[in-house]
């Protein structure tokens, strides 16, 4: 059994997250200790269990410690199985970060999916559903992972209920990426979402977007969209599309805060990028490494910025001893992520 320090690192939920992953596709049972001790509520949250409990069900695994607040869980797998599965969250917690702790199991698999996910698609510190139908999805498909993504309604903080669905195709082998260069800014687009708030709030959105990425010679789409919710909320998603690469950046709408703020996270974060030199975003760089860890010869790629997620989720990859990760210890975005499988 591979015991994991759950407060190593950043200390987070993703230690759990990918752990189960890797526990799932190498058969390996695991033991995490200290989870999240460090946080402000350490222990599981719900969307944790969640996780947990979608880890189990697909892969007929033997969980212990799966409880509110828990910060100690072992976890024996079983083996993976495909076919129809819901699972939800029950608050607002992230339903990307559920359907990432599963999907590369399932993809891995020898039959198809269909995963339902109910809980939150906009929320704070995870992926958006726009995010992961956008940037995450695309480069999955690059290495050669099949699924498709949609969501019937979205969900917001604090009320959550939105869902999104899967459909994963088995699939592999993983192929290496080297992605050191982005090219060319081709395109942006993305949208402007408001939920049982007033329209115009969508439309204010909009136009800030448009104003503030204005100077750029390229293509500007950005749609509005009011899909249905059990709760308020808005964002702003957007995607910048190069040669080579396409990077994700996302504002969130909160009460209180202005329609034009929650265009100015997403598009300061776009601009940040854009100066820099990285091919994929600080998200996707984390996001990527754990299949990447899987495939079938060395990838390279270079990020914008160097994150303790990243440094986390390679310590919990080493932990299985799957790749040889090389990551510079003075962090630069001008040095490159190298991964080597064994």
């Amino acid at each position: 059994m591979i015991v994991i320090d759950g407060s190593m690192g950043e200390g987070g939920g993703q230690i759990l997250r990918s752990a189960l992953t890797l526990s799932l596709v190498t058969g390996q049972p695991i033991s995490i200790t200290s989870i999240r001790a460090g946080r402000k509520k350490p222990g599981l949250r719900p969307q944790h269990l969640a996780a947990a409990r979608a880890a189990a069900a697909i892969g007929q695994a033997r969980l212990t410690g799966d409880a509110l607040g828990s910060r100690e869980l072992t976890f024996e797998p079983g083996g993976v199985k495909g076919g129809e599965h819901r699972f939800e969250v029950g608050t607002a917690g992230s339903t990307s970060l559920v359907l990432q702790t599963i999907f590369l199991p399932l993809a891995l698999g020898n039959s198809p999916s269909q995963v339902t996910i109910t809980g939150g698609t906009h929320v704070p510190w995870s992926p958006s559903y726009h995010y992961l139908a956008g940037v995450w999805l695309p480069m999955m498909r690059r290495i050669g992972l099949e699924a498709e993504l949609s969501w019937p309604s979205a969900g917001y903080y604090p009320a959550g209920g939105g869902e999104i669905r899967a459909r994963i195709q088995p699939s592999g082998p993983i192929q290496p990426l080297d992605l050191r260069d982005r090219g060319e800014l081709r395109r942006v687009e993305g949208v402007s979402l408001v939920s049982n708030l007033p329209r115009h709030i969508a439309e204010r959105q909009r136009r800030r977007a448009e104003q503030m990425l204005a100077s750029l010679e390229v293509p500007i789409a950005i749609e509005e969209q009011q899909p249905p919710s059990p709760g308020k909320g808005t964002a702003v998603c957007l995607q910048a599309r190069f040669d080579h690469s396409i990077a994700g950046f996302t504002g969130l709408g909160a009460p209180g805060k202005p329609a034009e703020r929650v265009a100015d996270e997403a598009v300061s974060a776009f601009w940040a990028f854009l100066h820099g030199d990285g091919a994929v975003d600080r998200y996707l760089a984390d996001q990527i490494l754990l299949p990447l860890a899987l495939a079938r010869g060395e990838s390279r790629y270079r990020t914008e910025q160097f994150t303790r997620h990243l440094l986390t989720q390679a310590a919990v990859i080493r932990a299985f001893a799957l790749a040889d990760i090389a990551i510079p210890e003075t962090p630069d975005w001008l040095e490159d992520v190298i991964v080597r499988p064994r």
